[in-house]
């Protein structure tokens, strides 16, 4: 079972759930199963409403499933993948920190999920100076 901890401008305080191993949905399903407000729109990676930025609490190496190829697209348009982390990504399956909800699918392992509840926009353009 991983510990899934969301963190975000909509929630109260950080709201640690439960993600059943073994289980393929995907980090929007989960929140919207704990009715946590993760903004998205097309819930199908085209968009990039559902941006989030993934921390990995285990000591062991991350085992989130690789990026899909239409992530890969959306988030290299919108600036969060560069050529060195699709590199990393690819060869290394070393993930990159910012990934989509609607593309993601929960391993194993205990992680944080930050998100600003702006459509988009990553959590450092909205965290107090």
């Amino acid at each position: 079972m991983a510990n899934v901890t969301f963190s975000g401008p909509t929630l109260p305080k950080d709201l640690t759930v439960y993600a059943i191993a073994g289980d393929t949905s995907t980090l929007l399903a989960l929140a919207k199963a704990n009715n946590i407000k993760i903004p998205f729109q097309c819930q199908d990676g085209e968009c990039g409403s559902c941006l989030v930025k993934v921390t990995y609490l285990d000591r062991k190496a991350p085992m989130a499933v690789d990026l899909t190829e239409k992530e890969k697209v959306t988030l290299s348009v919108n600036g969060k993948l560069t050529k060195d982390l699709l590199a990393s990504a690819e060869v290394d399956h070393r993930p990159p920190p910012y990934r989509l909800a609607c593309q993601f699918i929960v391993r194993d392992e205990n992680i944080r999920i930050e998100f600003t509840g702006e459509p988009g926009v990553e959590p450092e353009l909205r965290k107090p100076a």
